[in-house]
């Protein structure tokens, strides 16, 4: 007769909340997961071992580490070819980082953002670049730009425009003034979560956050915290700092500033304006190449005393049949009633007609700039309205 095969740990006793007639099967299907789970890891050192080659070409080539098009496209067939059952929301935050990773293999990619950590900022540096990149927080939007010239950092990611608020004009201003170039751009839908040090909505006395993070989440708040006192502070991380020392304070934040400051996450999505997405540009000082989905940027000046200018400089995109999708003026500093003109045209400005319609733009404009060609984030839906930098809408 056989001798009894010694139980394994899986089943020597049922597993909670299991009994004992479905233990054996549930032992099988974990056993199939962590098998699944050795074969995932063994792929994925074959990942790395190719991205250190790669490495080791680009560094041969000086060619950049970061490549923003080649990462979206990347993420993007993925999506597209899951059959499921792995849910495709999924797919970009767990190959985000899959990249992020093994990208560390060929250099330790550095990021400047607009700190402290926890702001949407960060969150929007993250997202783009994946957690194992070297994080470097600025106190202002300038301070990204000069980290980045200098080269403390390879890339910085500052805020240009919101859904709601409108454009964030200081990263304008820094555009047309830096000798930097637009490197790629993401869309962040704004999501506020209340925190807290207990996570218990009854505990909280007062809530603090940014000027903006309060009147976006207004009506949630006199709905729900109608006797709370409401308390402004420098950044929505400001708030969450004070939160963490103080067991009153509930801040009104992201789940990064709740991670970063050991919080719980009260409530989510107690914004009142659902849609609320701000538009963040990456910046470094190199080029990219055409991506076959992009964007340019340039910014014009224009004498005012010529009649008819900003006509004449507009008019060869339309003869090249060369897309705007959008225009934006501002004020220039220290010249009354002059005013600098943005557009973003879609295509890469080494296309033929894309050249062209620049070319002769700027020989009718008194000034101009390029500020980059660049990939375009993946947009959702159909034409939206975005702000331009005067914060009016655009097309976008």
């Amino acid at each position: 007769m056989a001798k009894p095969r010694k139980a394994s740990a899986e089943t020597a006793a049922p597993l909670p909340g299991t009994s004992d007639e479905f233990a054996p099967e549930l032992a099988r299907l974990r056993g199939g997961i962590d098998a699944v789970d050795r074969e995932i890891l063994a792929r994925l050192n074959d990942r790395a071992e190719l991205v250190r080659r790669v490495g080791d070409l680009k560094r041969s080539q000086q060619a950049p580490v970061y490549v923003g098009s080649r990462e979206r496209d990347l993420i993007a067939a993925l999506r597209n070819a899951n059959d499921g059952p792995f849910p495709a929301a999924g797919i970009d935050h767990v190959f985000r980082e899959i990249i992020s990773a093994t990208r560390s293999l060929e250099e330790t990619v550095r990021v400047g953002f607009l700190g402290p950590e926890g702001t949407f900022t960060h969150q929007a540096a993250v997202r783009q670049f994946g957690a194992l990149v070297e994080l470097s927080p600025a106190a202002s939007i300038r301070d990204v730009f000069d980290q980045t010239e200098r080269g403390d950092v390879h890339y910085g990611v500052v805020p240009v425009e919101n859904t709601i608020e409108g454009a964030v004009t200081e990263s304008f201003d820094c555009l047309v003034s830096s000798d930097v170039t637009i490197c790629g751009e993401l869309l962040l839908e704004i999501t506020e979560c209340l925190l807290s040090q207990s996570g218990d909505r009854s505990s909280i006395r007062r809530v603090a956050s940014h000027p903006q993070g309060l009147a976006q989440c207004r009506a949630w708040l006199q709905r729900n915290l109608p006797d709370a006192e409401l308390l402004e502070t420098a950044s929505t991380a400001t708030a969450a700092q004070l939160a963490a020392r103080e067991d009153d304070v509930g801040a009104i934040g992201s789940e990064v500033a709740a991670q970063a400051y050991g919080l719980r996450v009260v409530d989510r999505g107690i914004e009142d304006a659902r849609g609320n997405t701000t538009r963040f540009v990456v910046i470094g000082r190199e080029s990219p190449s055409p991506s076959g989905d992009d964007l340019t940027s340039a910014v014009f000046t224009v004498r005012r005393d010529q009649s008819g200018t900003l006509y004449r400089l507009l008019e060869p995109f339309a003869r090249y049949d060369v897309n705007l999708s959008s225009i934006g003026s501002r004020p220039i500093k220290g010249k009354p009633w002059e005013y600098l003109f943005f557009i973003d045209v879609e295509g890469h400005a080494s296309e033929d007609a894309i050249s062209k319609a620049l070319d002769e733009a700027a020989a009718v404009a008194h000034s101009h700039k390029v500020l980059g060609s660049f990939p375009r984030a993946p947009r959702t839906g159909g034409p939206s309205r975005t702000a331009s930098p005067s914060g009016g809408a655009r097309r976008g």
